[in-house]
């Protein structure tokens, strides 16, 4: 397993490093789009599509990526949109956890996951446009979040987050994660690391004491983010949402806590 787990990360990162690093900005999107799709195709078998509709919905997520370009690098009513779904649609499903894949519910997050996909597409585009460290630097975000948060609660986790739908989740984990970004998020924006680097950005455009608000905001989302796919599988009754990266599930698996915090950031710098 670990072998397999090991393998499948240096073939991702022996494609992704170098197109993220020295590809065209059009060959990035070409290359995120291919993730997305895949991911789509994902998010239509976790809320039960038959037969072929996972491929068709993710037919249908892969023409919306292409005609989406005619809005520009970063539709700022697309990112309100998906903006809109994490903030009143996420919290709300956790909590009251409906059965997302059937009646009224499903043909919400169908509709509403073409938005999301869509849209987490633009931010990461637009983020690359601006350069490769500030893109970087936006994930990095997520990254320290989900770091942090398995450290800390590993060490120090008595209280579970959401036992219902991540039993593994702590309270004391979230709490780790999110001083992890803020202390790195410091260190990059008081020093000008890489910049420009989403944290320089957030500090030039929010000042310091609205950039650590706006940090942890993006961090309470990739929880959000993260939980939500989880209740998606929960409900489905499997553990990944494919099989597509072997060791690592699927590809919804490594990108559900950006979906929400890419275009919120985006959003927020707009």
């Amino acid at each position: 397993m670990l072998r397999t787990r090991v393998i499948t990360a240096i073939v991702l990162l022996a494609v992704l490093v170098p197109v993220t690093l020295f590809a065209p900005v059009g060959a990035f999107g070409a290359l995120i789009g291919f993730v997305v799709v895949f991911a789509a195709w994902e998010w239509g078998r976790l809320l039960k599509l038959n037969g072929a509709g996972p491929v068709a919905y993710a037919l249908v997520a892969g023409v919306a990526l292409i005609f989406s370009a005619f809005l520009g690098v970063a539709p700022k009513p697309l990112f309100q949109m998906a903006a809109i779904f994490w903030v009143l649609a996420g919290p709300f499903a956790l909590i009251r956890k409906p059965q997302l894949a059937s009646g009224p519910w499903r043909a919400f997050l169908l509709f509403a996951g073409i938005v999301v996909f869509v849209a987490c597409w633009h931010a990461v585009v637009a983020a690359r446009t601006v350069g490769v460290a500030f893109v970087l630097s936006l994930l990095l975000v997520v990254w320290l979040a989900d770091i942090g948060a398995y450290f800390a609660g590993k060490a120090l986790g008595r209280h579970k987050l959401a036992p219902s739908i991540s039993p593994g989740k702590t309270w004391e984990g979230a709490l780790g994660g999110w001083l992890a970004v803020l202390i790195i998020g410091a260190l990059a924006a008081a020093t000008g690391f890489y910049a420009p680097t989403v944290f320089t950005a957030f500090v030039e455009h929010l000042g310091w004491d609205r950039s650590f608000v706006a940090l942890s905001v993006l961090v309470a989302f990739s929880v959000v983010g993260d939980l939500f796919e989880s209740l998606l599988k929960r409900q489905a009754g499997v553990k990944d949402s494919s099989g597509l990266l072997p060791g690592h599930g699927g590809v919804l698996d490594r990108i559900d806590a950006l979906l929400p915090v890419l275009p919120i950031a985006m959003l927020m710098l707009g």
